[in-house]
Order: structure tokens, then sequence, then C-alpha cells
């Protein structure tokens, strides 16, 4: 064995020693060096909301402070390429959502390939996407709203957290199979979209429940529907786009852990288990309840399968469509 071999080995095996310990703890990871969660949208959207409810209870049985970092932009893709580019050690991960599957067929530029720049750590949650519209709006059930935009194409805008996002999908989508036109107007955030919403800038929007759920009890905004095809156990009165008859529309979105590419496997799998005793934690699984989130957990191999899944569909669906983002 020369000596470049020799000190490959040394070095392997002094990692695996390091992450050998059966158990979460202070042994899974350096004290001295935190972790840093990349949210690649502003506060206040889903994968913010659900970033700050797992955090520190991952953290505590890793051990290790974990800190929320926003890197809003592009679509969530800002945020995402720097961990795409950070060291593959676990100490850098992005909370990813369905727009990392969305986001290579739109047009728009995407620096990196999701199913080769990072190691899947595991899904997260799920949360429906409801349509929201400002209170005072003419339009009082789904029905209506169904009825309305095809009367006054164009004369409606919605709001998104930002171009390619999955709300600005869900809207391009809707407007396609309802056979009307909508304005799309792109904000640097959930936060901000539903703010313009709510003062009457904007007349709808596409929202994750849990970004929503607030204003709709406060009666700020009014919920039309699901933009799906499953009713949501925590307003099971709303009706589901499926139900109003647009039978192949979903736009539900997903939350997953990613890590740079080339992550040894025994911290993925030490993350993996972390977040999944985390998630499966009472306290944690009731916060996210009651914030319109259900629990989605699997394996890293489950979610890197789920992830080819998920891309083969947006590209059929972004490709039938014929749907474009302006970059």
């Amino acid at each position: 064995m020369n000596t470049t071999s020799r000190r490959r080995t040394v070095l392997a095996a002094c990692v695996a020693a390091l992450l050998a310990a059966p158990a979460l703890g202070q042994g899974s990871f350096a004290k001295h060096k935190p972790i840093t969660l990349i949210v690649p949208f502003s506060p206040g959207g889903g994968n913010d909301i659900l970033a700050r409810a797992v955090a520190p209870k991952m953290g505590q049985l890793l051990g290790q402070t974990i800190v929320i970092e926003n890197k809003p932009g592009a679509g969530g893709n800002l945020g995402t390429e720097l961990v795409a580019r950070a060291e593959p050690d676990g100490y850098t991960l992005v909370i990813a959502s369905s727009q990392v599957t969305m986001n290579p067929f739109l047009g728009m530029k995407v620096p990196f390939r999701i199913e080769r720049d990072f190691e899947p750590v595991g899904l997260l949650a799920s949360v429906p996407m409801v349509l929201v519209s400002h209170p005072e709006e003419p339009y009082k059930t789904l029905q209506e709203f169904l009825a309305y935009s095809r009367a006054h194409p164009g004369q409606l805008s919605y709001s998104s957290p930002g171009n390619g996002t999955p709300q600005h999908l869900a809207g391009e989508v809707f407007a396609k199979l309802n056979k009307t036109e909508m304005l799309h107007v792109p904000y640097r955030g959930t936060g901000l979209s539903i703010t313009d919403l709510i003062a009457g800038q904007i007349q709808v929007s596409f929202a994750t429940y849990a970004s929503v759920a607030q204003h709709i009890q406060t009666g700020k905004v009014r919920a039309l529907g699901i933009a799906g095809q499953k009713r949501t156990p925590l307003a099971p009165e709303l009706p589901t786009f499926g139900d109003a008859g647009l039978k192949n529309y979903d736009a539900s979105l997903w939350y997953s852990l990613l890590a740079p590419a080339k992550t040894p496997p025994e911290v993925v799998a030490r993350l993996n288990e972390a977040m999944v005793q985390a998630l499966n934690d009472p306290a944690v699984a009731k916060q996210l309840a009651q914030q319109g989130f259900e629990k989605q957990v699997s394996t890293p191999a489950e979610l890197k399968s789920f992830i080819g899944t998920e891309l083969k569909r947006w590209e059929r669906v972004i490709a039938d469509n014929h749907i474009k983002v302006s970059p």
C-alpha cells in the first residue's frame, strides 16, 4: 500500500470512528460548529414554519445547535444552490420543497441538478395548497370563482412567493385547466404575498394552508378551496378542485431535508434518525398538525426514489400545459 492509500485508509477510519456511536448525542458532530439549516424563502412560508418547528428538537437529539438562515430568491434556487456548493460534512442542510422538481422544466436558470448535487436525508411533511381571496371579492365559493375567472380572463391577479414556486405553478396550471388567464404577481416570499392580498392589492393567492390558516380564522382572507383532490381534516368543509370538476389538478406541497452531495452515508443516516425522532416527538407532531402539516417521514433511499418520480411527473405536466417562467 502506498503512502496516499494509507492516508486515505486512516482518514476513512477516523471518520467512521467519529460517526460510529449508535445513539444520537454529542458524539454525532463537533460541538464547536453549529449546523446551518437554509430556508430558501423568506420568513412566514411553509419551509420556514416547518424548519422552526423541527430544528430545535432535532438539534437537541444531535447535541448540536441548529441555526436557521433565510436565503430567499430565484424561486428558491438561490438558497438551495448555497447548500449544493457547501462542504459535504453534514453541517449545511436545506429544507427543499416541491419546487426543486419543478424548476428544471420551467425555462428558468437552475444552477444545480437536484439528483446530482444533493444527498437526500428524508421527507419531512406535506401540506395542502389552498386558494384564498380577499374577503370583499364577489365570489364566495370555489364554484363561483371558477365561473368568474372564466368570464373575466386577464382581469384577475394572483400572488405567489416568487417565480417558479409551487404556488406560482399552481396558478398557471389552474388557468390552463380552467381555460382562462390570470396575471401572476410574484413576491419575495409568502409573507409579502399574503400581506398584499389582505390589503386588497391582489384578488387571490395560492398558498400553503400552514401560511394562511390564522388569516382564514380571523377573516382577513377567504378560503375558497383546496388546490388538489384530497380534503384536509384541518378544514374538512373546504371543497377540493376535484370536487369542483378539475379532476386532474393537484398542487399539494411536500417538504424534504437535503444535504450536499458526497456527504458521508453515516452522517446522512444520523441526520435522518434525528429528523424522524423529532417528527415523532408528541409536542412537535402536535405543533405541525395545528399549523396544517401532515408528517411524511422516509428513508434517504425512499426520498431519492420519490424525487425521481416527481421530476418525471412535473416535466410532463409543465410540457403538457406549455408553462414557462420569465428569468
